[in-house]
């Protein structure tokens, strides 16, 4: 089933006149040498877009409402990303772009038949472990990343989308309860408790503290929807004793984090503004400099900040594009998680990896715009789709074609083997 010609008529001319507006926006209020700047720029955005709209039509789907949110959201990205301090092209940022969407049609395909991927169970748990061990061997607390040319890859973002089908896989298995002493347990929930472990293990090795709400929200929306999994017969004492040996191991991971974590979760930004609270007494003074229309695209000061635009590119989005603008983009980007969860998903599998994804989505947005607003302790994570890096893009792509998955599935049923008719019995034996 393809979508309407008209809708989708309408949605590719909404999406070219967004990014035409925001390219008037750079010509009338942007800083720039040359009209050509802009002119490169903006050919590249309606290019891209274009060449997109052509592309999801070689895609079966049932609904494209996702695609053109995406292509709507990475152009957006790529119009920011190339005029903080001066409006000029960004191509690095448009390469990594092309690459989400590549990404994104990869895991589409990867995901919509959900029993290839419960047959296959044991190499996403092989996928996690190789991730798990390049993390450790090739990554330090002092440099996350694996520089390869210009580009770098973080390996741990790329456990993310590998979580979320370790959690999904296990929803079929929720039925099949092993006697152990005296406790009815499922093994993949054992198992999935030990990867949650090791996954919290290795980011507090690598000094990643930011990830760890991400990935924990993760488990505990897969985890929520393995009880609520008709016939699981989750008991009530056991979920509140989980419950209770999580808030254990929150406590005890705050009382005894390190020495610069404890700072900052109890540091003054304003009484060390050239310390650990610099970036966000900066970010503040660049949300409240910009106001609610910003000073222009180009004109902002944050762009001298360290990390403008991926840690705390919603101050500086607020600062040259205006508040009103930033809060636009991250409404686009709950829609884009909330459309999943409000059309029915055709299969309990797809449900739990839709609602895996969002619930990543949102609270790795709310940790970067909170902790720029300094309402949370700064984290250092990128918005989806917004800030820069190669492996952040990437994932985020992937994972946005896992909910399109979820919104188009594929179920292929299994060819039974013919079996031959049984000899009459009446028949005489020569």
């Amino acid at each position: 089933m393809y979508a309407n010609p008209i809708s989708y008529v309408f949605s590719c001319l909404f999406v070219l006149i967004a990014h035409s507006a925001m390219l008037c926006n750079i010509w009338f209020n942007g800083k720039y040498d040359e009209p050509r700047d802009i002119a490169i720029l903006g050919a590249a955005v309606i290019i891209l877009d274009i060449a997109y709209f052509v592309v999801i039509l070689a895609f079966k789907q049932i609904s494209y409402a996702l695609d053109f949110l995406l292509i709507l959201v990475l152009g957006m990205s790529i119009i920011f990303q190339s005029c903080f301090g001066k409006v000029g092209f960004d191509v690095k940022h448009y390469i990594t772009c092309i690459v989400c969407l590549a990404a994104c049609k990869g895991g589409y395909m990867l995901c919509r038949d959900h029993k290839l991927l419960q047959d296959k169970k044991l190499y996403i748990y092989g996928a996690i472990g190789v991730m798990v061990l390049i993390t450790l061997v090739f990554t330090s607390a002092e440099n996350m990343w694996i520089e390869i040319g210009s580009f770098t890859l973080q390996p741990s973002e790329f456990i993310k989308p590998l979580f979320v089908l370790a959690c999904a896989t296990s929803i079929a298995d929720q039925q099949k309860k092993h006697k152990v002493l005296i406790f009815n347990v499922v093994y993949e929930n054992i198992a999935l408790f030990g990867i949650m472990a090791v996954i919290c293990l290795v980011q507090v090795k690598s000094h990643d503290y930011g990830s760890l709400p991400t990935f924990l929200s993760i488990y505990t929306v897969g985890f929520l929807l393995r009880i609520c999994y008709p016939k699981a017969k989750f008991s009530k004492k056991k979920l509140f004793a989980v419950i209770a040996v999580l808030v254990v191991f929150v406590l005890i991971g705050l009382k005894y984090a390190p020495d610069y974590v404890q700072h900052r979760l109890h540091v003054d930004i304003w009484s060390d503004k050239t310390g650990d609270g610099y970036q966000q007494s900066q970010a503040l003074i660049g949300i409240a400099n910009g106001g609610w229309f910003g000073v222009g695209p180009g004109k902002g000061f944050l762009c001298h900040v360290f990390a403008f635009d991926n840690d705390i590119v919603f101050a500086t989005i607020s600062e040259e594009w205006g508040l009103l603008f930033a809060l636009m983009m991250v409404l686009t980007i709950i829609i884009m998680a909330a459309v999943p969860l409000i059309n029915p998903t055709r299969s309990y599998f797809h449900g739990t990896m839709s609602a895996c994804v969002c619930a990543a989505f949102i609270v790795q947005m709310a940790l970067n715009i909170f902790g720029s607003c300094n309402l949370i302790p700064f984290t250092g994570v990128t918005i989806p789709f917004i800030s820069t890096g190669g492996s952040s893009l990437m994932v985020s792509g992937l994972m946005i074609g896992m909910l399109m998955a979820g919104q188009s599935p594929v179920f292929k049923a299994h060819e039974q083997k013919k079996q031959e008719d049984p000899e009459p019995a009446w028949r005489w034996k020569e």
